[in-house]
């Protein structure tokens, strides 16, 4: 098995939209991430401003992306196709986010992830060394890391 992380292009944003809309914890359509704003051009910006996205692929299949935020110093998303879960590309995909936040001079990140009870995100950030910090008001939980735990092997 062949692992390999790239920086995505704004060119590739389709791939992104194509892996976001086929997962199978907190799916959304294209027409429900419009609706909360999150559009093609909203991304492509985010990606030649202060964003970083980064795509993962396994044995050549583009399996997976995360994105950050240096300007909000957040994890914009991190998803995996669910026949490529469990191979470490999560992992990878989210120490390389972390690190383009830190790297930005990020003193803290945060991410959310969703709102359903016992979603598997939840313990597969807090194994990253990612803290619970409460709810937002959707009801999606928001972890929280500092420079200080990423740099102290706060990520497996």
């Amino acid at each position: 098995m062949t692992i390999a992380i790239r920086v995505a292009t704004p060119d590739e944003v389709p791939i992104l939209n194509d892996i976001r809309t086929s997962v199978r914890e907190n799916h959304m359509t294209l027409e429900q991430m419009a609706d909360y704003g999150i559009t093609p051009d909203v991304i492509a910006d985010l990606l030649t401003t202060t964003g970083c996205a980064f795509i993962g692929t396994i044995d050549g299949v583009d399996a997976g992306f995360s994105i950050a935020d240096s300007a909000e110093g957040n994890i914009f998303g991190m998803f995996v196709l669910p026949d490529y879960e469990g191979r470490g590309l999560g992992r990878l995909l989210m120490a390389a986010a972390e690190g383009f936040l830190f790297e930005k001079g990020c003193a803290s990140a945060w991410l959310e992830a969703g709102a359903a009870p016992g979603i598997r995100a939840h313990g597969f950030y807090a194994h990253l060394g990612w803290r619970s910090d409460g709810l937002m008001p959707d009801g999606q939980r928001r972890f929280v890391k500092t420079r200080a735990e990423f740099t102290r092997g706060g990520r497996s």
